[in-house]
C-alpha cells in the first residue's frame, strides 16, 4: 500500500503529465504544513500559493533552504497586510482596486521591489467574491499601466459557486478574452475541481490544492 508521500507524488505526477502546454500548476499550499511542501518541491514543483501571511511568513523561514521556491499570494488582499505581502511574495493574485494597486506600487517602491501581480476580476456577479468589474478594469487599464513598481501580467477569476461546467467554461473564456483585449498573457483560473475547463479556456496558471495535497487538516472535501 502506498503511504501518504507516494500518493502525494503519484498526485503530483499525474497533474504534471495532464497539464497542457503553456499552462503551470501552482500548488495550493495554504493549511497545509511545510512538510509536504519540501516534498513536492524535491520533486520538481517551484511555484507555492499561501493565502494568510501570518501563517506563510514561518513555513517560508522553515523552507528557506529552498531557494528555488516562489511563493504566490491568493487570498484577499487587505490594505494593511500590503506591505508584508509585497516583503514575503514573488507573486500576488489578488488586486482587486485602483486604490489597492496604487498603494502597493508606492510599498513596492519603498521596499525597493517590482513584484508581479494579477487583477482579480469578477466575471459573473457573486457576492461571495471580491474582484474588478470587467468594464472597471478596462476604463482603469492605463492608470495601471502607468504605475511603474507593479508589474501586471495576467487576470486572475474564480467561478461562483454552482455553475454548471458549461457555465464555467464560458466564464473563463470571457476572461481569457478580456486578458488579451488588455495585452496580459497570463490567466489564474481554475482550482482541484474545474482546472481541466480552466485550461481548455486560456488559463496559464491553474491553482490546486486538495487535488494535490489532499484534503486540509481540519477541513473536508475543500476544493482548493
Amino acid at each position: 500500500m502506498p503511504n501518504e508521500l507516494e500518493e502525494r507524488a503519484q498526485r503530483w505526477r499525474a497533474l504534471q503529465t495532464q497539464m497542457p502546454e503553456g499552462v503551470r500548476l501552482l500548488a495550493v499550499s495554504k493549511g497545509h504544513p511545510a512538510a509536504p511542501v519540501r516534498e513536492l518541491a524535491e520533486l520538481g514543483q517551484v511555484d507555492f500559493g499561501e493565502s494568510r501571511v501570518q501563517d506563510a511568513l514561518p513555513k517560508q523561514e522553515q523552507l528557506a533552504d529552498l531557494v528555488q521556491i516562489r511563493w504566490h499570494f491568493i487570498g484577499r488582499l487587505q490594505a494593511n497586510k500590503v506591505r508584508p505581502v509585497v516583503r514575503a511574495f514573488a507573486v500576488i493574485h489578488s488586486v482587486d482596486s485602483l486604490a489597492l494597486a496604487q498603494r502597493m506600487d508606492r510599498i513596492a517602491a519603498e521596499e525597493g521591489v517590482i513584484p508581479e501581480a494579477f487583477l482579480q476580476v469578477k466575471m459573473r456577479p457573486d457576492p461571495a467574491k471580491g474582484g474588478w468589474d470587467p468594464q472597471a478594469l478596462t476604463d482603469a487599464w492605463p492608470q495601471l499601466q502607468a504605475l511603474p513598481h507593479v508589474r501586471f501580467t495576467g487576470l486572475m477569476t474564480m467561478a461562483p459557486l454552482g455553475c454548471s461546467q458549461e457555465q464555467r467554461s464560458a466564464l473563463f473564456a470571457d476572461c481569457r478574452t478580456l486578458a488579451d483585449r488588455l495585452g496580459l498573457r497570463e490567466c489564474s483560473m481554475g482550482m482541484s475541481g474545474d482546472w481541466p475547463e480552466a485550461a481548455a479556456a486560456g488559463a496559464t496558471w491553474v491553482r490546486v490544492g486538495s487535488g494535490l495535497f489532499g484534503a486540509r487538516p481540519g477541513v473536508v472535501n475543500f476544493p482548493a
